[in-house]
């Protein structure tokens, strides 16, 4: 019989800490659902580094890579969007 061990996967449990400087500017519900396709209470809870039944949650290294590529991808539409004010405008009437 093999018996194999599972090794505790480290959390990251201090993520609204590592945030502030962009916290009350993202809408999180919007990351929640766009990129975790989860409920905003879900996210918050990882946010927080709690889980749901209020012991210590946070996010898994998975969890983590995500939200690092969906902020970037926030970025790049952001830095795309600030590009556009710079644009010549378009000859046709904006609808």
């Amino acid at each position: 019989m093999e018996v194999v061990a599972r090794q505790k996967q480290e959390k990251i449990t201090d993520m609204k800490k590592r945030m502030r400087d962009i916290y009350l500017a993202v809408s999180w519900r919007e990351i929640s659902r766009t990129y975790f396709d989860k409920s905003v209470s879900w996210f918050q809870q990882k946010m927080y580094g709690i889980d749901g039944n209020g012991g210590i949650g946070g996010f898994t290294p998975e969890e983590a890579d995500k939200l690092y590529c969906a902020l970037n991808d926030l970025a790049d539409r952001i830095r795309h969007a600030a590009d556009n004010i710079k644009a010549p405008a378009p000859n046709a009437p904006f609808n």
